[in-house]
């Protein structure tokens, strides 16, 4: 699916979503989460191309691939915080929002980890 048949389904989706919120909330919700789902299905077979090329260059730079794991990982966290803050705003929960976000760059960071120790070993054999 290309840029504009996204687009297309994200802009009628919050239309109808919005005329909608004015007399079932619930039901606006409801049509929100499933046009998010399916804008954010059609992104993971772009995601799939990129983590491919990824590993294919860190293949041929001699990394580990093992390397990648904690980046895609934090990626994801990222982005599964960042919808869910969304979601709990769409339904007027600002304060779980804030939360979701909080425990999302906490667990970015826990998941990083790995990657901090693995720069620190590469200095400290530099050194």
């Amino acid at each position: 699916m290309d840029i504009f048949k996204l687009s297309a389904l994200a802009v009628t989706a919050a239309l109808c979503a919005l005329v909608l919120r004015r007399q079932v909330p619930e039901l606006a919700l409801v049509l929100t989460l499933a046009a998010g789902t399916i804008l954010l299905g059609q992104a993971m077979d772009c995601v799939a191309g990129v983590r491919g090329l990824t590993d294919s260059l860190a293949r041929t730079a001699g990394l580990s691939i093992q390397v990648w794991k904690p980046v895609w990982k934090t990626v994801g966290i990222g982005v599964v915080a960042k919808l869910s803050s969304a979601v709990c705003r769409d339904a007027g929960e600002g304060g779980v929002a804030a939360f979701v976000e909080t425990a999302g760059a906490a667990l970015a960071l826990f998941t990083a980890l790995p990657l901090v120790e693995l720069v620190f070993d590469a200095l400290g054999a530099l050194l």
